[in-house]
């Protein structure tokens, strides 16, 4: 391109900016000093409270650019427990716990009890990146989890093993948090903001699968209802899986009796135990191929 091309940009890019301060030869006490540092290079800065608003909007631009870019147009959520063991390491849990108190016992007992949804996390993540569906030239039902271990890990390893791709969008914790080894590496995402997460986590969402869990898949389940139940968001299939395990920690019934729900709120969701039966769900909803 020459200066008379009127498709040439006349101003230099940032990154070439940024260029420019390095190679400049000049070191003075006044280039040396913070105040100096182009802004957006500045990362003290970027760090002070006043520059939360931006630090949002990058948090909200950065996963969408990449997830465009990556030609994700959906995706299939799940949410579930960090603790459940896979089935391969349940006994291991009880063995672990032999010498405990018997409330670690019964904890132990309890969790491996719940394997079974690891593997069933693990088929469906399979099944429906097997099914490699591709619509307006975009990925549909991408596997989406919150990237860590567990329910999470399942997700990502199913999609894995069966050639897919999958996201996983990670939190940084005061705790040492690291994604699963099964999450796609350019698809791998964290966060500094909850909200900001929660919110990717259903922007492309077209199915939700819910697997046991503690606070935070109670977080996620119970905003996403609220969502859907004041219109906010359009309804989308989510599959709750282990109704003996949800309707001995949360009596939705109850709830609907006190009239603090409609009844008919209970049929936000659809009660799931096997992979099978959630996709069924998600084809008969769409109107897909079973």
């Amino acid at each position: 391109m020459t200066e008379k091309d009127l498709t040439d940009r006349k101003f230099y890019r940032a990154g070439e900016e940024s260029r420019f301060a390095d190679e400049s030869p000049e070191r003075t006490p006044q280039t040396e000093h913070p105040a100096y540092k182009l802004a957006f290079r500045d990362h003290d800065f970027l760090l002070r409270d006043e520059l939360r608003p931006v630090r949002f909007q990058l948090e909200l631009l950065k996963p969408e650019m990449l997830l465009d870019e990556a030609r994700v147009g959906s995706t299939m959520v799940m949410y579930g427990s960090a603790r459940i063991p896979s089935p391969e390491e349940a006994q291991a849990k009880i063995e672990a716990a032999q010498n405990g108190t018997e409330y670690d016992q019964k904890v132990a007992q309890s969790l491996a009890d719940k394997a079974k949804y690891y593997h069933e996390a693990y088929k469906l993540a399979r099944l429906v990146s097997e099914k490699a569906i591709i619509e307006d030239g975009k990925r549909q039902f991408v596997v989406t989890t919150g990237g860590g271990p567990s329910i999470m890990e399942a997700g990502n390893r199913g999609a894995s093993d069966a050639g897919g791709e999958s996201i996983g969008l990670n939190i940084v914790l005061p705790h040492e948090q690291a994604p699963n080894s099964y999450v796609t590496p350019y698809l791998s995402l964290n966060f500094h903001y909850f909200a900001l997460r929660k919110m990717h986590f259903l922007l492309r969402a077209r199915a939700v699968a819910v697997f046991p869990g503690g606070f935070g898949t109670f977080d996620e389940f119970f905003e996403l209802l609220t969502l859907i139940q004041t219109g906010k968001m359009k309804p989308v299939p989510i599959m709750l899986f282990g109704k003996d395990f949800w309707n001995r920690v949360v009596n939705f019934e109850a709830i609907a009796e006190e009239g603090t729900i409609a009844k008919s709120d209970l049929d936000l969701f659809h009660w799931c135990e096997t992979a099978d039966e959630a996709w069924a769900h998600i084809a008969k909803f769409y109107e897909l191929e079973a």
